[in-house]
């Protein structure tokens, strides 16, 4: 039975465009994958930290040298860890805000991307980027923005998705597609999110 991790990072509520073209990649994915099981992790409802000194040296502590504050401070990054290592596909919706992701999915990325856990620093080749542990995992990216990113001028501005797609394949998560709501001052929310949906094809 296939686990499906969705991410939710847009403030808004249901409206939101992000929102509803992932709901539909969700779909999509139950559509091929019948039995799916699907966890959700709304970011605007689920209080992520950012990163504090405490976590920081909490997560370099060894698990039995821990005190109870610090085993506390690395609780909410143990249980988003567990939950995407138990995941064989993943959903990660990141609208553009101020041409990058959300903060809040920002400070799920920072409590989950630890050392010896979804990667490790080594020699390899003439990579000096770490090496990703988590294996046997695909992605989709969902995104939403005002302008055209995917192509022409503002092409090279597209901080969000590639940002993305560059964090989950060093972690060891193959990113399969990135699915577009976009453009939307340009041709409105309803065509900018036709687009999206009919671009939607899960392989």
């Amino acid at each position: 039975m296939k686990q499906i991790l969705h991410i939710i990072s847009s403030p808004k509520s249901e409206a939101s465009i992000s929102r509803i073209l992932g709901k539909k990649v969700v779909q999509s994915i139950q559509d091929k994958y019948p039995h799916a099981k699907i966890t959700e992790y709304d970011l605007s409802r689920i209080h992520i930290p950012h990163l504090t000194e405490a976590h920081i040296n909490a997560f370099f502590t060894p698990v039995e040298d821990r005190t109870q504050a610090e085993k506390l401070e690395t609780s909410i990054s143990d249980k988003a860890l567990s939950t995407l290592m138990s995941a064989d596909i993943l959903v990660v919706e990141a609208p553009m805000y101020n041409w990058n992701i959300p903060s809040t999915l920002k400070a799920y990325f920072d409590q989950i991307a630890r050392a010896g856990f979804t990667f490790k620093y080594e020699h390899k080749g003439e990579s000096l980027l770490p090496t990703g542990l988590l294996k046997n995992k695909k992605a989709y990216i969902v995104t939403s923005s005002g302008g055209v990113y995917s192509e022409g001028k503002l092409k090279k501005y597209d901080f969000t998705t590639n940002y993305v797609k560059f964090f989950l394949e060093v972690i060891g998560i193959e990113v399969v597609d990135v699915f577009r709501a976009e453009g939307q001052s340009t041709f409105g929310r309803g065509e900018s999110l036709r687009k999206g949906m009919d671009s939607i094809n899960i392989v």
